[in-house]
C-alpha cells in the first residue's frame, strides 16, 4: 500500500482527490493538509511516498513547500496538480524538487497514471511540455527566447500573482511573512522586468494576467 498526502487549500479538492484514489486497492491517502506548515507537519507525522500540492495556498508557497520537502525528506516524491500555466510553472517545480506536473482540468485517469509515474520515481509532464523542453535541450527550439513572464524569480512570480489578487504590498508581506521593504523591492525588480513604469500598471497588467488563466 503506497501512502498519499494531499495538500490543497480547497476542501472541495481534497475531498476529490481523496475519492479519486480510493478506489485504487494499492494507493490510500494518509493526511489531508490547507497549508505549508500544516503539510511539513504531516509529512514529519505520516510519512508518505508521495505529496500531491497545489502551487497556490492559503498560508505559503508550493514551490517553497517543494524545496523544504526535498531538503529534509528526499526520499519523499512530490506531484504538483495545478490550475497554474503549465508552460510557466512546471519547469520551475521540477528544478524545485517535484517529479511531475499535471493540471487539474486533467482526466481522472491521466491523475492515476501521474501518480503512479511519479511513485516510480519517473519524470511526468504533458506531451506538448516533453516535446518543447527536448527540443531546447537538443537546440531545436524554435522559440526567441524567454518571454518577460518566465524571466520572474519564483518569488517575484508569487508576488506577482498576489497583486493580480487586489492585496496591498503589506497584505503581500503578512502573507508571505516578509517585511514591507522586501516586497517592495520585489515590486521594483517586477516592474523592471516586465517594462512597467508605475505601480498602477503592475496591477494592471497582474489582474490581467490572472484574468486570462480564469
Amino acid at each position: 500500500m503506497q501512502r498519499i498526502l494531499i495538500v490543497d487549500d480547497h476542501p472541495l479538492v481534497r475531498s476529490g482527490f481523496v475519492q479519486l484514489i480510493s478506489d485504487e486497492p494499492d494507493l490510500e491517502v494518509c493526511g489531508e493538509a490547507a497549508d505549508e506548515a500544516q503539510a511539513l507537519q504531516l509529512v514529519a507525522a505520516t510519512t508518505p511516498d508521495l505529496v500531491i500540492i497545489d502551487l497556490s495556498l492559503a498560508g505559503g508557497s508550493g514551490i517553497n513547500l517543494i524545496e523544504r520537502i526535498k531538503a529534509h525528506y528526499g526520499e519523499v516524491c512530490m506531484l504538483v496538480v495545478s490550475m497554474h500555466d503549465e508552460s510557466l510553472f512546471a519547469e520551475r517545480v521540477l528544478t524545485a524538487g517535484a517529479l511531475g506536473y499535471l493540471n487539474k482540468q486533467e482526466a481522472p485517469s491521466n491523475i492515476i497514471r501521474a501518480i503512479r509515474r511519479v511513485l516510480e520515481g519517473r519524470v511526468y509532464l504533458s506531451d506538448k511540455l516533453t516535446e518543447r523542453l527536448l527540443d531546447s535541450l537538443t537546440g531545436m527550439a524554435k522559440a526567441p527566447g524567454q518571454s518577460p513572464m518566465q524571466r520572474l524569480s519564483n518569488r517575484e512570480l508569487e508576488v506577482f500573482e498576489l497583486i493580480g489578487r487586489g492585496m496591498t504590498t503589506g497584505k503581500i508581506a503578512d502573507h508571505l511573512q516578509l517585511s514591507t521593504k522586501t516586497i517592495e523591492t520585489h515590486r521594483e525588480n517586477i516592474k523592471k522586468k516586465l517594462g512597467l513604469a508605475s505601480g498602477q500598471e503592475l496591477t494592471r497588467r497582474a489582474m490581467h494576467w490572472l484574468i486570462e488563466r480564469g
